[in-house]
């Protein structure tokens, strides 16, 4: 049985969101990285605008809020231990 209308729209909707979602998932992800390879001093200036970003894509539901709570816990554990 061939694709119809619908079906295709669907296929269309999921790239997209799956490409928006990829592209956050990748800037979150290289903006955690830096923090942690950075200085203490430059990660205790850093960590405000890192959570922002985490609270700003769990809002856009790119990732589930109990996760972004988990990345946040561990962001602020590593500064502590650093």
């Amino acid at each position: 049985m061939s694709a119809k209308g619908s079906e295709l729209k669907r296929v269309r909707q999921s790239r997209k969101a799956n490409s928006y979602n990829k592209h956050y998932k990748s800037m979150m992800n290289s903006v955690i990285n830096k923090f942690m390879s950075s200085s203490k001093e430059d990660a205790k200036k850093m960590h405000p605008e890192v959570v922002k970003l985490v609270d700003k894509i769990a809002s856009k539901g790119v990732i589930h809020k109990n996760k972004a709570n988990n990345k946040k816990s561990k962001l602020s554990s590593y500064l502590n231990k650093k």
